[in-house]
């Protein structure tokens, strides 16, 4: 499982993980497409918000943004994209659904991913198909199925 991962932390918020278990979670939804690159930006709720009211005219902070590039397919670079994670709001998530904290984190990264590679949950077929995947990933860390306890 190779991917490269440019983690960057903009906030010194707690219950942040660590390197290696981004690096991992994003390996594992992206294992199917080796080489690819992305970056995972940790970030407060002001920027949360900021980005999420600019780019999807929802005047909050939410838990992952996902910003799949956009780049001509001549230029060949294996860039997939960006993640914007809001360390309060998944830390605030996993306490009020009852999880624990890594297995949200977890399951916000193989999102995040997911949505990189274009899959999406707008129309409930979509949504069957992406949950589907992040159930079975999940698994493989050991992680129950998060749709089980939330309508997320």
């Amino acid at each position: 499982m190779t991917v490269e991962v440019d983690i960057q932390r903009a906030t010194d918020a707690p219950g942040q993980p660590d390197d290696a278990s981004l690096i991992r979670w994003a390996a594992l939804a992206l294992r199917d497409k080796p080489g690819q690159e992305l970056t995972i930006r940790l970030v407060d709720a002001d920027e949360s918000q900021t980005l999420n009211s600019e780019y999807r005219h929802k005047d909050y902070p939410t838990n992952v943004l996902s910003f799949p590039a956009d780049l001509p397919p001549e230029l060949e670079i294996p860039l997939l994209g960006d993640l914007v994670i809001c360390v309060p709001v998944v830390n605030r998530e996993a306490a009020e659904q009852s999880k624990a904290a890594d297995a949200h984190w977890a399951h916000m990264v193989i999102h995040g991913c997911l949505h990189l590679l274009g899959h999406d949950h707008i129309e409930d077929d979509e949504a069957e198909k992406m949950e589907a995947l992040e159930r079975r990933l999940l698994a493989e860390l050991g992680i129950a199925d998060p749709y089980l306890a939330t309508d997320e």
